[in-house]
Parts: structure tokens; sequence; C-alpha cells
């Protein structure tokens, strides 16, 4: 959380940032958890989020709650109160720039990465992830999808339940950034 909010105050701080900045504006982000016994998946779409087209910076918030459509309300409370934490640990957060140099004010398709700090559990990690952004006049929409291994984010999964657990999560993000108006 403290990554994400200094993130947001030094883009804030930009001066071309306060003239092109670009909140998110629909959001879906989703994770699938594929076990031999069981086949868990949920969807968030409360993102928040900002993006900066000059400098190619970004920030996103997911909050861990808003997650839905588990198997089983009981579920859904494990997820939060014995994998992610989420009292502890509210929100997972990336926040970084886009490496490859595109102009974002020009409408059109492209295949980038993103690197940047991905935190969730309390643990950051630096990622570089795959998107495709599509910059069309009514924003842009970031479409990617990546592998997250639990142990790397200090998630345990208790013996007893490793086979209807995936050590690896794949999460699916579609988000479309809109342009604040002045």
């Amino acid at each position: 959380m403290r990554t994400l909010i200094l993130v947001l105050l030094f883009l804030m701080s930009l001066g071309t940032f306060a003239q092109s900045r670009m909140y998110v504006d629909r959001s879906e982000v989703s994770f699938v958890s594929d076990a031999p016994l069981e086949h868990i998946t949920a969807t968030n779409s409360a993102c928040e989020g900002l993006l900066d087209p000059e400098t190619r910076s970004f920030a996103i918030k997911v909050p861990i709650t808003r997650f839905q459509g588990f198997n089983s309300p009981l579920q859904r409370e494990h997820f939060n109160e014995n994998y992610l934490v989420s009292r502890t640990y509210p929100d997972a957060t990336f926040a970084g720039r886009i490496i490859e140099t595109i102009d974002l004010n020009v409408s059109g398709s492209h295949v980038v990465r993103a690197k940047g700090r991905f935190t969730i559990h309390g643990v950051t990690m630096e990622r570089i992830v795959p998107c495709k952004l599509v910059v069309a006049a009514e924003g842009v929409r970031v479409t990617t999808e990546f592998d997250v291994l639990l142990e790397d984010h200090a998630i345990r999964v208790p013996r007893i339940v490793n086979q209807k657990i995936s050590p690896v999560v794949r999460v699916r993000v579609d988000v479309r950034f809109k342009p604040v108006q002045p």
C-alpha cells in the first residue's frame, strides 16, 4: 500500500501528469486456481488506478475483499482470512512503467511489457508482465495474463488442502483507463 501511495504522489507531482492523467474507469481482474481436486475462480471489478500517458507510468490497486464468484461462501472466507489475510493486507498493487516507447495519445494496438513492483500478501516482487494495449478515443484498454507462485508471496497452503489449491494461480487483467476531464 505504501508503494502505491508513493507512486501516486510521484505521478501527481509531475507537471505533465496534471494535464494528461487517466484513471481506471472499468476493470475486471480474475484469478484461477486449477488444482487436482478443485477449480477455483473469482473476479473483482473494483480496481483503482492511474496512468500517465506521457511517462508511461501507472499504478493499480485491487481490493482483495472485493473478489466474488468462489465455489462457496466458506471458500471466500478462507481466501480472505487464511490465505490472503485481507485484514492485514487489504490490497494487491502493481506500480511501474511501460518499457516500450509508444505514444499513448495515438490510437492503435500495441504489445508491450510493463515493468514494476507487484505486491500481494505484503510481499513485493519486481515483475515484467506482457500486456496488450488498445488506445482509442474512449481511453487505453490494458489486458494481460500472468502466473503468481503462491510461495513467492509467502501464501501458505496447509498440506490437508494442497490438492484443492494450486501452488500457481493464473491472473487475468482487463482494465480501461479513461482521461480525466479538466
